[in-house]
């Protein structure tokens, strides 16, 4: 359902909404930005112009073509990019296990105007600024970019959704889209927390660290019992922070989940 999730096309087919329907279509690789030591973005523009109906926090899955023609292996990546962008924006993390291996994403070897097919949107992780009025983000790591997508979005529509977001990284040069994320506290109602969970000697972070928990939450974001919850990550992060937001006696309707990896 996010990034790095190793589903198949008949797995995603179980996420499908109801509300748009699943095509294909064919991009080209346009852009690859080399973001931290840990990732890189990937963007795709689409072969008609036209851009694909989704909700902000959706997926998509992704598949390339060898030099023989042959598909590569399809992955479900979140979309980061707003509905109203033709061009679709993934964060790919450049290595991560695969079993017992690491796996290097192809993607960081195709070559700039190399094919692909993307195939969506899925999934039920979906954001409407028009619906709620004050949330929590939680997000760890790549598991960012549907928030990325929410508020490119809210930015697009001039929301007046108040956003309080956490965001967890393992190192201050983990941090994705830094420069996007500060202009967003001018451009949204948006006030964020990073904390780096790995501080180093002289990395000259000065911020939060450690583990994002319930106290962190009660502290930074006192009014926490008035807001929809949102949370993305991988499997331990997002079962720990719906443990913290247990704790605080925030009821399970009120949060929604997604998880990669």
């Amino acid at each position: 359902m996010a990034d790095q999730e190793d589903y198949t096309i008949e797995e995603a087919e179980k996420h499908k909404s109801a509300q748009y329907p699943v095509g294909e279509k064919k991009y080209a690789l346009s852009e690859r930005i080399d973001e931290t030591p840990e990732v890189f973005i990937c963007r795709f523009t689409p072969e008609d112009g036209k851009a694909v109906a989704f909700d902000p926090g959706m997926f998509f899955m992704i598949s390339g073509i060898d030099a023989a023609g042959k598909r590569y292996v399809s992955r479900a990546f979140s979309i980061a990019s707003d509905p109203a962008s033709a061009v679709h924006e993934y964060f790919i993390v450049k290595e991560h296990l695969l079993g017992t291996a690491m796996h290097v994403s192809h993607l960081g070897q195709a070559q700039i105007n190399a094919p692909f097919f993307l195939k969506g949107p899925y999934g039920q992780f979906r954001f409407d600024p028009n619906r709620d009025r004050k949330v929590i983000f939680i997000a760890g790591g790549t598991g960012l970019a549907p928030f990325m997508s929410m508020m490119r979005h809210m930015k697009e529509l001039k929301s007046q959704t108040d956003v309080k977001l956490f965001y967890s990284v393992k190192f201050p040069t983990e941090i994705i889209r830094k420069g996007e994320l500060k202009d967003f506290e001018r451009q949204i109602k948006l006030n964020t927390t990073i904390s780096v969970t790995r501080p180093q000697p002289g990395d000259g972070w000065t911020g939060t660290t450690g583990h994002i928990n319930a106290d962190v939450i009660k502290r930074y974001c006192p009014d926490f019992g008035e807001r929809m919850c949102y949370i993305c990550g991988p499997l331990a992060f997002v079962k720990a922070m719906k443990d913290a937001l247990t704790a605080l006696g925030i009821p399970t309707q009120r949060v929604s989940a997604d998880v990669w990896g």
